[in-house]
């Protein structure tokens, strides 16, 4: 267990509220690998908590699929597996579909001015090699696009799912040529909300997820 993550306390939240999205932002964001053993007394002293809220944030960890318990070994992060990927792919393509058609109908030229720049940072971001950077320049750009759908129902379940797919995109964008993939599907993307074309900005969307999910499954197999 090498990685920096460290908790942040919040006096709004219970400790094991706190603990629990400590250790969850850390295994979303690759800094707990998977497979990876969570060892409590480990993580409490590294957290500086007791074990019980540890305890507390690896059960609530397990009913996300996040964690697993291994017989004889405990607790340890779960693996990527392709079911998995598979089917939080399908949730996020059904609501990406639905966010573009209402994007298309409701965007203004301020939204679509800031989606083009939000293309061309995570172009230039690109450059950097920086995972992380190219993730959150990434979630930027379609949170921005989900800004567009002016449907706050909408935003706040495609959020939550945001969540699941970072182990993924962490994955996906390890990967030197998806990256240059990106950056033209982010182009096709923004073009054809300018236009306001549903289907074209649909068939753009299933493209872009299905290009992702093709290139993690690859991924996943190599490391096998």
């Amino acid at each position: 267990m090498t990685s920096d993550f460290h908790v942040s306390m919040n006096e709004y939240l219970p400790l094991r509220d706190v603990v629990f999205n400590t250790l969850r932002d850390a295994i979303l964001h690759g800094e707990l690998l998977p497979g990876e053993r969570l060892m409590e007394i480990t993580l409490a002293n590294r957290l500086g908590v007791s074990r019980t809220p540890v305890r507390e944030a690896i059960r609530k960890l397990e009913l996300e699929g996040l964690v697993i318990m291994v017989p004889r070994k405990g607790a340890q992060v779960a693996q990527i597996t392709e079911k998995d990927l598979n089917d939080v792919l399908e949730v996020r393509l059904g609501l990406e579909e639905l966010a573009m058609q209402f994007a298309c109908e409701r965007i203004d030229e301020a939204q679509l001015e800031q989606i083009r720049e939000a293309a061309l940072e995570f172009e230039q971001v690109m450059e950097s090699d920086d995972i992380t950077a190219l993730a959150q320049a990434d979630v930027k750009f379609h949170e921005l696009i989900y800004a567009a759908t002016k449907n706050r129902r909408l935003i706040q379940i495609i959020n939550n799912l945001r969540e699941q797919m970072y182990r993924y995109r962490i994955e996906y964008l390890k990967d030197s040529t998806a990256r240059r993939t990106l950056v033209k599907e982010h182009r096709e993307i923004y073009e054809a909300l300018k236009e306001r074309d549903h289907k074209k900005a649909n068939d753009c969307m299933r493209d872009h997820i299905e290009n992702q999910q093709k290139a993690i499954i690859k991924s996943l197999h190599q490391s096998e």
